[in-house]
């Protein structure tokens, strides 16, 4: 299968690119530099002269809090830059996947997030994701929607990372413990993207991994995880807080938490715990330890 992957030196597209080519996929990156994803011509010509049988659509304007002042701007990237996608990938027959948020949800469910659950963005970011779901739906017809959450990943910046910095440094850190989520490593979820992109089991899926707990729990288990598999001594002590006392531009859900009722329904393979993928992670980071330490 030929892959061209947007968004391809993201923190996810990387990953999707190792994972797809790892298996024998032709893989076509395209960075921001090479794919201009606002730009409909150059969409258009580029997906055209590579006709893949797939598209995976990462590129994304994912700064939740400047979104709440940049509204054309992340409206651009993720409404209409993902319009200049679909038509392209439509016109030569492509599947599209395109990568989603817990941030269509409201966030106020005392119970999982399920595909079929009405959506109801507060944000900005979450609004302009949206319209990129509904704006998928109008023009492909072969099409994949994937809900991630909470992505922690190798390259670039992420929680992780920045919690093992901090844990160095600061005699204590304060970390919300009420907003609670699925953290997801995006190697799992290149993984599912593998999997779910070979079918033609269209539709909307989530695909974070599994199990949840809140931001403070993440934060007590990567202390844990990296002082056993990194050996990295943590300094700071944690102290739990509230979402009142980190006040940001864009609201954060209290619960993003994602029930994956599309992978179960499709039977397909789900994702790992997140506590394994968070192990995992370790063990990588271990690999290329250019990519934490200092």
């Amino acid at each position: 299968m030929r892959v061209l992957v947007t968004g391809a030196q993201g923190q996810l597209g990387q990953d999707v690119i190792h994972i797809f080519g790892q298996v024998g996929h032709e893989v076509i990156p395209c960075s921001r530099q090479e794919l201009d994803v606002t730009n409909l011509n150059q969409c258009q010509q580029i997906i055209a002269s590579h006709r893949p049988d797939c598209v995976i659509h990462c590129a994304a304007y994912t700064a939740v809090d400047a979104a709440e002042s940049d509204i054309d701007g992340a409206y651009l990237v993720n409404a209409i830059g993902t319009r200049n996608v679909a038509r392209s990938a439509e016109q030569v027959g492509a599947k599209l996947v395109y990568i989603s948020t817990d941030y269509v949800f409201r966030g106020t469910h005392d119970r999982a997030y399920h595909e079929y659950d009405p959506t109801d963005p507060r944000t900005v970011y979450g609004q302009t994701k949206l319209a990129g779901e509904q704006i998928v739906r109008d023009f492909s017809t072969k099409w994949f929607i994937v809900r991630a959450s909470w992505l922690f990943g190798l390259q670039g910046s992420n929680f992780v990372k920045t919690m093992l910095s901090l844990g160095q440094e600061k005699p204590l850190l304060q970390v919300v413990d009420d907003q609670k989520g699925s953290p997801t490593y995006t190697v799992d979820l290149a993984h599912f993207l593998l999997q779910v992109s070979t079918t033609e089991k269209y539709g909307i899926y989530h695909a974070s991994n599994r199990g949840s707990c809140t931001w403070f729990e993440f934060t007590k288990a990567i202390f844990e995880e990296a002082e056993e598999q990194l050996g990295i001594k943590i300094m700071a002590s944690l102290q739990p807080c509230t979402t009142a006392q980190f006040l940001r531009p864009a609201p954060r859900p209290a619960n993003s938490v994602l029930d994956h009722l599309s992978i179960r329904l499709n039977q397909l393979e789900d994702l790992p715990h997140w506590r394994e993928g968070l192990k995992q992670f370790m063990l990588d980071m271990k690999q290329h330890p250019e990519l934490y330490l200092k």
